[in-house]
């Protein structure tokens, strides 16, 4: 990637973490439904705007909304509201931390579905240490308890088995424009939220204030309508591999956050936790592996090279 690409990726890896850090501001002084339906309901606004004054095609029908339907529950409605209740329970960067699970069960799903689809011996390595990883960032109470926070780590956990699916079904999309899809997508995770919000939250009778509010808009206009326009650039640039990226600097940005402003403080086990998911992270990636061989054949190369040179005769 050009230094363009990693500055977009810095950038999008740091508004995506401050989602979890808007969570709990929102969360102050409003419900979890409500939350989520702010968020999803005025970044599919802002999107289908965007959508508009760049001239892109609208289309419609009972099929493609029945499809879009799925894929926003799946992606935006789901995991959402599970992450957000969780974060009624944790703190936000250990929320974060857990929501890199997301690829590891996208390996799984991929396994589950697709029947292209091969264990490695490097994603079998991989999946077992993102497993290690979550364990000992839960830790042993999790066995003995299910208090509400236990219970706030599975439905983080939760929200990642979802995206491990949308992963897969969102590939079904590429003939429309990912700015449409997005937006179609928050719409339709909208339809889901609104009457669940209306039942359970009772949306007109809570006062957000200027707090509510502003976590609301930062996470609606930047983690969202924003990301997604940053994030398709960025796609478009550096590929979808190098997208991956984004999951290992996400919880930086989160954590750092909650420990900026939200006085939020997390354990040594949460921090052992992160770094054997990342290590399986990054072996399901494979990059830093090709790059140690590629390393490794360039350096005897180049010994042997010069080992041939001292041999010849003056």
């Amino acid at each position: 990637m050009i230094a363009r690409d990693w500055l977009l990726l810095i950038i999008l890896s740091t508004v995506w973490g401050g989602s979890f850090f808007f969570f709990e501001v929102a969360l102050q002084t409003l419900p979890p439904f409500t939350v989520v339906l702010g968020r999803v309901s005025m970044a599919a606004a802002a999107l289908l705007v965007i959508a508009r004054i760049r001239g892109e095609p609208l289309p419609f029908s009972a099929t493609i909304a029945r499809r879009y339907l799925l894929l926003g529950a799946i992606s935006n409605a789901i995991p959402f509201s599970l992450i957000v209740w969780g974060q009624t329970q944790i703190p936000s960067g250990l929320a974060s931390i857990i929501n890199a699970m997301t690829p590891i069960w996208a390996v799984l799903v991929g396994l589950l579905i697709r029947s292209d689809e091969r264990m490695t011996a490097g994603k079998a390595i991989g999946v077992g240490l993102g497993f290690l990883g979550v364990a000992v960032l839960m830790g042993p109470d999790l066995l003995r308890e299910l208090d509400p926070y236990s219970l706030g780590q599975l439905s983080v956990l939760g929200a990642t088995i979802s995206y491990g699916f949308a992963v897969h079904y969102g590939r079904r999309f590429g003939a429309t424009s990912a700015l449409v899809n997005a937006a179609y997508m928050l719409t339709a995770a909208t339809v889901w939220l609104l009457p669940v919000a209306i039942l359970v939250d009772h949306p007109w009778t809570l006062s957000p204030g200027l707090s509510g509010w502003t976590a609301l808009l930062g996470l609606s206009l930047i983690c969202t309508a924003f990301a997604f326009l940053l994030y398709f650039r960025l796609l478009a640039s550096a590929g979808a591999t190098n997208m991956s990226l984004v999951t290992f600097i996400v919880p930086v940005s989160a954590i750092s956050l909650g420990a900026l402003f939200l006085g939020e403080r997390l354990g040594p086990t949460a921090f052992a936790g992160m770094g054997i998911l990342f290590v399986g992270l990054a072996i399901i990636d494979g990059r830093a592996a090709r790059m140690l061989r590629t390393g490794t054949h360039a350096l005897w190369s180049g010994l042997l090279g010069r080992r041939v040179v001292s041999k010849r005769p003056e």
